[in-house]
């Protein structure tokens, strides 16, 4: 039998309108633009399902090149994240974000003048190699900010960016697309690539000027509202800490291989690959998917493929709020995972666009409420020493599904001519990750329910 863990905050504060106050101000300072930059990183790792409409004919290339071109960014970004968590521990998240936002922004533009295969493959692997270690970096950063009852809600807010980035990214993609085709002598995916990749290096000086690296360096904060934050972060048995503590290389390499042989890190690693699958074989193949049900206007599949992206952001709330107010993770990831995975099933035997439109909408409902509210589980587990490795582990393992995912479709698709197999093969998977989140995650509660 499981056991249940009880996460509490150790003082209770007695001001609860003060709290929120202080909560609502850090989030408005900090969650606009942590949300726009993530908007742009997700944006930017899959902007080229859209630019290969064009990019595939124009330049040659089958299937299986675009797959493993989209995939390759997966592998750069495993090799790299946890060393950029660890790093980003002891330069703080100002260089952090700036490094890795102005890299990444300046390659996916410059992406726009492959020409060749294997010139893709090494602009995907560059772009994979400058993300490293953003997303589980903004993840560990949120934990330096807020307690575990409220992290749930605003690493929802985050990670809001995804469907977001979809709802808003097929539309602007595909008008792009096709209004700036052949201008000046650049194909419409040139465009789209360029204008949407360097936005990501403007919003990376700003972070570096805009946002403070911990509670206590932040000079809109005063002290009292400082100690709050530190006192709130405080978990049973801990000393009360206000700043991070990066640990020595050596250490941090000793904590790494400890986690390593953790059955729960591996249980929750495990969980994020399958989401992991789903969500990019949804990502990367979605423009191609509409196009297949009959849609061949770029600018047509831009803006319908928004419609599934907007039930995704509906479904990352509802679900969210659902499991806050009921204080519970495990079973609202567990249950959204089985009915994602069995509306994707079910688009391989359907031939109405409508209907595929709506199970596609279904689909993306229950996946980005299941795939948001999983990253409100690792932070709980991890104490403030182990999480920039723990994260960065889950993250790493997880993300791999990303490669494996467009690869395996890619190939699927070049050697049968169709998704079928691809689909049903990821919607098994997605089962047995809703499975792994009941039997390997303990149960968690909490005393409290935040809104923020």
């Amino acid at each position: 039998m499981k056991t249940a863990i009880k996460i509490s905050d150790p003082v209770d504060f007695g001001d609860q309108c003060k709290q929120g106050a202080l909560y609502g101000k850090i989030t408005r300072r900090l969650m606009p633009l942590l949300f726009i930059s993530y908007l742009f990183a997700f944006l930017d790792r899959i902007n080229v399902g859209y630019a290969q409409l064009q990019m595939k004919p124009m330049l040659g290339f089958s299937d299986s090149v675009y797959g493993l071109g989209a995939g390759l960014f997966f592998v750069s970004y495993i090799l790299f994240e946890i060393p950029s968590n660890i790093w980003m521990e002891r330069i703080g998240i100002r260089f952090t974000l700036g490094r890795i936002m102005v890299l990444w922004g300046l390659t996916s533009a410059g992406t726009m003048f492959v020409r060749t295969p294997s010139q893709f493959y090494a602009a995907r692997f560059l772009l994979g190699l400058f993300e490293a270690g953003f997303f589980p970096g903004i993840i560990l950063y949120l934990t330096y900010w807020f307690p575990a009852r409220r992290r749930g809600r605003v690493t929802t807010l985050f990670m809001l960016a995804i469907p977001v980035a979809g709802m808003v990214g097929g539309p602007l993609s595909g008008w792009i697309m096709s209004a700036f085709d052949m201008k000046h002598n650049l194909a419409g995916w040139q465009w789209m690539l360029f204008l949407e990749g360097l936005p990501a290096s403007i919003l990376g000086i700003l972070c570096f000027f805009y946002l403070a690296d911990s509670p206590s360096k932040a000079s809109w904060l005063n002290d009292s509202e400082q100690a709050l934050i530190s006192l709130a972060l405080v978990r049973p048995g801990e000393a009360s800490k206000d700043e991070p503590y990066p640990l020595p290389p050596v250490e941090a390499f000793r904590t790494g291989l400890a986690l390593l042989r953790d059955r729960q890190v591996w249980g929750l690693a495990f969980v994020y690959f399958t989401i992991a699958c789903a969500n990019y074989m949804y990502t990367f193949w979605l423009p191609t998917i509409l196009k297949a049900a009959g849609l061949h206007s770029i600018a047509k599949i831009g803006w319908y493929s928004a419609i599934p992206y907007c039930f995704g952001t509906a479904g990352a709330l509802l679900i969210g709020r659902s499991s806050d107010f009921r204080s519970e993770r495990r079973w609202h990831v567990s249950s959204a995972l089985v009915v994602a995975a069995l509306a994707l099933g079910v688009t391989t035997t359907v031939r109405s666009s409508l209907l595929l439109i709506f199970l596609l909408s279904l689909a993306a409902f229950f996946l980005y409420g299941a795939g948001l509210l999983f990253w409100a589980l690792p932070p709980t587990y991890l104490s403030r020493e182990t999480a920039p490795t723990g994260i960065a582990i889950v993250s790493s393992i997880g993300v791999s599904g990303g490669f494996i995912s467009p690869v395996l479709l890619g190939s699927i698709k070049t050697h049968t001519g169709q998704f079928h197999i691809g689909i049903l093969f990821i919607c098994l998977l997605m089962i047995t990750g809703a499975i792994a989140v009941v039997l390997t995650v303990p149960e968690i509660y909490h005393d409290a329910i935040s809104v923020v």
